[in-house]
């Protein structure tokens, strides 16, 4: 198999080369003329042709096996004014072009032109979300700012367990199942202990790509979804920025050239810098005592910077960093919790002369270290950090594409925990690990077909997994596609929480195991690694050119999970050698389906914005004893949002969403009694003993909470103060008729917490 792939490769690569010297080639970046930042995904094309492609993140656009002649080079972007170059092309020529588009001096009521459309008929794109800081301002903004945590909660298959410290669960995946990259740097958690906020400045942002399931071989290490964000770049221009404050916190960003780009383009360099931060204990007290007299605990701080160099040819270079803490002081009176990330690295995009290649590359560092000390239980931590780096190759061949890379990643974790039986469990372990892959984009006709491959290697468990990834799309008609995607995922590292946990503020980390047990549901355990299987099959209609329907369903195994052992009672000794392994063993085996149907529809004409999304879902585990659904197997989930921008200038807008979920599953209480433990007691009569409660509980999550559903509304409004300075009043209400969603309820004194009740807020922010 080995041999075959090298000879399939050397076979492309000779065959791009020979394509290359027949034709010709345009390659290079669409800029904006105004801050120099690229213009992502917009169309590139010769016209009267079929020649053409979309720019990627980057701005990139590589336009490969055109005969020679004289062409007109156009880029149509919405919001911008269009451009023709003329370009005569001869045999072998490899032209590179920098565009610049000024924004449109009038708004169009109509744009036929859609580069997300053309994307939609030639990239496979299963199960997978395109997210722009646009996007995020169209929905209402809890707090005032808008936000990824925000956002990813109304897309199909997201499932959010709460506002004070929930989790987001992506198609059946717990969250160490989901991995998260920023600019190429892995981050271990992104979302602050309050569950509206994460910790990326918007702003900041130039593109999301959310992967639900059925990710090809260019992701690896997790085995649910990925999350791939890109920041963008300083003002290469002038110097600019924003301030903002609200009920919630404040926010300061300011960016700008270090060495300015000129007019016809060149060299130049940029930085971009951004702190926000959250004062919610010190405001809820004066604003919302209703919530919680001592009001919310949550306070956070995140700091980023970034600078890039940019070259004449569109080669860059970053250099970038972070540090984001997160504090929770005496949680419903019994539990202090913070978390503390820091990180740095770089990332590269490289031109090379005359090749048809785009060569990418990254390496980062980044740790993560979260505390959590209890009342009524000892302190327990859980650190981790460690590096990774890549390197990938892109060969454009007319409308196919190679891709192929290699990937390095080591990290150290160190865990420290003691269960309800007083017994500690930790663990400090140092790991590696090494992946390379390849992917190939064909195009035949209407048939699009991407096979990818990935060999993953753990160093520190001596296992390596060899993963097969495919992914499909037919283009049925210019308005209507099937795709599908199938693949295997693996992954090492695993979660310091089991999936029975329901509350979660600790967020912790673990290098796989050794100590696992020998058998599970009476088969040898014969690898130590997590491991899924993704089967991903959907149609989307273009049901008018404003309305887009998108329909998928999807079938995840977990054929082997790793979960933390609530029940060891014993150390796992030659003493304890015939006890059995649930009683001794720190980790467990489990496996486990998700399965379902998400449907989303969208429509954006104009002033309106509209985005409905619905997902049926099933989430269960087997641990060798019984089956179970975790916390947040949820049935429906619903999600409804809707903008519309008012006033001849649109300066006022106004949106709304409302989400409905069906009932958490929880293990109801049969019955109460004293519990005495007898520890320490051997020369004291049980009888004169007063025992604490304890709980007679029934068969595990077989109960359902009630329902959930919230609505909210924002408002903004805009002024135009000069040229490039600009002000946001904004003003607007979470849970409009204060419904009373359960976040847990006591098991002892009954007492129920629940969720975040009516909350308004206002705010503003200046652009400059």
């Amino acid at each position: 198999m080995k041999q075959f792939s090298i000879l399939v490769f050397f076979a492309l690569v000779l065959a791009a080369y020979s394509s290359v010297a027949q034709n010709a080639s345009i390659r290079g970046f669409v800029y904006e003329k105004e801050t120099g930042e690229p213009v992502i995904f917009t169309n590139v094309y010769l016209l009267n042709t079929s020649y053409g492609a979309s720019t990627d993140v980057n701005g990139y656009y590589s336009i490969t096996q055109i005969p020679p002649g004289n062409y007109q080079l156009t880029v149509t972007a919405l919001g911008y004014d269009s451009i023709k170059m003329t370009v005569t092309l001869k045999k072998g020529d490899v032209l590179t072009r920098q565009l610049f588009l000024n924004k449109a001096s009038y708004t169009l009521e109509t744009v036929n032109v859609s580069a997300t459309r053309e994307e939609a008929r030639t990239e496979t794109r299963t199960s997978v979300a395109k997210i722009t800081p646009k996007e995020m301002k169209q929905i209402p903004t809890i707090g005032g700012q808008a936000d990824l945590a925000q956002y990813l909660q109304v897309l199909p298959g997201v499932i959010f367990t709460g506002d004070q410290g929930g989790q987001l669960y992506i198609r059946g995946g717990s969250p160490i199942q989901n991995k998260v990259l920023l600019d190429g740097m892995v981050v271990y958690n992104p979302f602050h202990s309050i569950g509206l906020f994460s910790v990326f400045d918007t702003d900041l942002m130039r593109n999301a790509d959310v992967y639900t399931g059925g990710f090809n071989s260019d992701f690896g290490g997790r085995i649910s979804s990925v999350m791939d964000i890109t920041t963008r770049d300083g003002n290469k221009k002038r110097l600019a920025g924003k301030i903002e404050a609200n009920t919630f916190g404040s926010k300061v960003l300011i960016e700008g050239p270090l060495k300015r780009q000129p007019d016809e383009g060149g060299s130049s360099s940029s930085f971009v810098l951004s702190v926000k931060n959250s004062y919610l204990e010190q405001s809820s007290k004066a604003l919302y005592s209703y919530v919680n007299e001592d009001g919310l605990p949550f306070n956070f701080l995140d700091l980023y910077g970034k600078v890039s160099f940019n070259g004449q040819n569109g080669s860059k270079f970053n250099l970038f960093g972070f540090n984001y803490t997160d504090r929770v002081n005496n949680y419903q009176s019994l539990s202090n919790f913070s978390w503390d990330a820091v990180g740095g690295g770089s990332n590269f995009v490289v031109i090379p002369g005359k090749s048809p290649v785009l060569l990418e590359g990254n390496i980062a560092f980044s740790s993560y270290k979260a505390t959590l000390a209890e009342a009524d239980a000892k302190e327990r931590t859980s650190k981790i950090s460690g590096f990774n780096a890549g390197l990938q190759f892109t060969y454009f061949l007319g409308k196919d594409e190679l891709k192929y890379g290699v990937e390095l990643l080591g990290f150290k974790t160190n865990y420290r925990f003691f269960n309800s039986y007083g017994i500690k469990i930790e663990q400090e372990e140092n790991t590696t690990e090494l992946a390379g892959y390849l992917k190939y984009k064909l195009t035949a006709g209407p048939v699009l077909i991407e096979p990818g491959l990935r060999l993953q290697w753990y160093a520190s468990l001596s296992e390596v997994s060899l993963e097969p990834r495919i992914a499909m799309k037919y283009n049925l008609s210019d308005r209507i596609r099937m795709k599908a995607a199938a693949g295997l995922y693996s992954q090492n590292l695993i979660s310091a929480n089991s999936d029975r946990d329901v509350v979660n503020l600790f967020y912790g980390f673990l290098s796989g195991p050794e100590s696992l047990p020998d058998e599970f549901d009476g088969k040898e355990v014969t690898s130590k690694l997590q491991k899924a299987q993704h089967l991903v099959g959907g149609i989307e209609f273009d049901l008018t050119n404003d309305i887009v329907l998108n329909v998928e369903g999807y079938y995840k195994n977990f054929n082997q999970l790793t979960n933390l052992n609530r029940y060891k009672i014993f150390d796992d000794s030659e003493i304890n050698a015939t006890r059995p392994d649930e009683l001794k063993k720190d980790f467990v085996v489990e496996t486990g389906k998700a399965y379902g149907m998400d449907l989303s529809l969208k429509y954006e004409f104009n002033r309106w914005y509209f985005w409905g999304a619905y997902s049926l879902s099933w989430v269960d585990r087997f641990d060798g004893n019984q089956t179970y659904y975790p916390h947040y197997d949820r049935r429906h989930n619903v999600n409804l949002v809707s903008s519309v921008k008012l006033g001849p200038a649109q300066d006022w807008e106004i949106s709304a969403r409302w989400n409905y979920g069906s009932g958490f599953p929880f293990t109801l209480n049969q019955g109460m009694f004293e519990n005495i433990t007898f520890v320490g007691l051997t020369e004291f009569d049980p009888s004169l003993i007063n025992g604490s409660m304890g709980i007679v509980y029934g068969d595990l999550n077989t109960g359902r909470l009630s329902d959930y559903h919230r609505l909210d509304l924002n408002v903004k409004k805009k002024f135009e103060i000069s040229n490039h300075s600009e002000l946001e009043l904004n003003a607007g209400v979470t849970n409009l008729y204060d419904r009373k969603n359960v976040f847990y309820r006591n098991r002892i004194t009954g007492e129920v917490v629940n969720q975040l009740p009516v909350m308004w807020m206002f705010g503003a922010s200046i652009t400059f």
